[in-house]
């Protein structure tokens, strides 16, 4: 693999260098067409804009889908190194650059062979994971998994080291992710006047409060369930009574039913603090991820062609996450698998933190990882009892 690990490591520079967010993804998909057009891949978008979907030794009786992600994150880049972002304010802090050029490697071991191939391999390069609308909800929504019997996909384990590969046992792998935000409306006044006012900024603090204290009284203490405000707008000057806040949040959980309590209970409490205080509240969930579901068989799969490839000492098992991956609504339409892989750099002492300004990782993430995608290919071509 080492020929393509390199291809795969000159990918990944060349996209970090030049990140893009959501589905405005114009270089970074000339780059994914430029490269399946070397290899004489046909493809398509007509599954979600700003996708790329292809086939290689199409017509088989059995499909297995293989996906990456491409998008980046806006952040402004701290690093130092030589290919670091050249677009301000965006970087790729979450692997996604390294998801997508490993894929293309393994596309081009697996073309190169597809005659001995006894199955159909469908790549699929999917936008907007960190958006607000992610790309894999429109994929499944518009039939990307119909043909395909199982899917595997992976991301990058930030710490790590290069050579370890995580693989869980089947069930839930991470967290229902949702994001939610909630106006405050009340009415403006002078400071001198507050009786003739309603104070959204006092709105919106009794509702946190509230929240807080629903999540901590009101959810069974041994259900996993993780919130958070992170961004409290609201007022111009000191001495006028706000009229408007806007508050956002995240609710991560394991269970479906604890997160749709939840989320009841959030708009209701918003609701009720604001007609309390003479106003009104608007809440909405804007995002909504489910937990990636891991089939047991397509997890037991790529933890034995992991074994195989770093030996049985290097296949690790992580804690369940509270993280979020929209790959898990393609989990919810056929058997999907997934794993991570190693990358956090050896001189590096602290966290590597994804999501951060100086997030790096170590090119020896790229050989196991493009063998992870071709082996399970092979080993699995034939099909599998599902």
């Amino acid at each position: 693999m080492t020929e393509l690990a390199t291809y795969a490591q000159k990918l990944r520079e060349e996209l970090h260098t030049h990140p893009e967010i959501g589905y405005e993804l114009t270089r970074t998909l000339a780059v994914v067409h430029r490269e399946l057009d070397a290899m004489g891949i046909s493809y398509t978008d007509k599954y979600c804009r700003s996708s790329v979907v292809a086939y290689i030794n199409p017509g088989k009786a059995f499909t297995i889908g293989l996906r990456a992600d491409m998008d980046a994150l806006p952040i402004q880049e701290e690093t130092d190194v030589p290919f670091r972002s050249q677009n301000p304010g965006k970087m790729h802090a979450c692997g996604h650059d390294a998801h997508t050029a490993i894929l293309l490697a393994a596309a081009k071991k697996l073309k190169a062979m597809e005659h001995a191939l006894d199955c159909t391999v469908k790549l699929i390069f999917s936008p907007a994971e960190e958006y607000a609308d992610p790309g894999c909800q429109h994929l499944a929504e518009n039939g990307v998994m119909e043909d395909v019997d199982c899917a595997i996909a992976m991301h990058v384990a930030s710490d790590n080291p290069a050579g370890q590969i995580i693989v869980n046992d089947g069930g839930g792998l991470n967290a229902n992710s949702a994001s939610f935000t909630a106006d405050f409306h009340g009415v403006s006044c002078h400071a001198a006047s507050q009786q003739n006012g309603k104070d959204a900024i006092l709105m919106a603090i009794d509702a946190i409060t509230a929240m807080e204290f629903m999540i901590a009284k009101e959810v069974d203490g041994r259900k996993v369930k993780v919130m958070n405000i992170g961004a409290i707008h609201g007022g111009e000057v000191a001495n006028v009574v706000c009229n408007h806040v806007n508050i956002r949040g995240t609710l991560r959980t394991w269970d479906d039913d604890v997160n749709d309590f939840i989320l009841g209970r959030l708009e209701q409490i918003c609701n009720a603090v604001a007609a309390q205080a003479g106003g009104r509240a608007e809440f909405k969930v804007t995002k909504f991820m489910p937990y990636v579901l891991g089939n047991p068989i397509m997890q037991k799969k790529l933890r034995e062609t992991a074994a195989k490839l770093v030996g049985e000492e290097n296949v690790r098992y992580t804690p369940r996450t509270m993280g979020g991956e929209d790959f898990a609504f393609l989990t919810r339409k056929k058997p999907c698998g997934h794993f991570k892989v190693g990358v956090k750099p050896p001189d590096m002492t602290g966290k590597n933190t994804a999501h951060t300004a100086t997030y790096r990782l170590d090119n020896g993430v790229f050989a196991p990882a493009i063998a992870m995608f071709v082996n399970f290919v092979l080993e699995n071509q034939n099909g599998m009892e599902l």
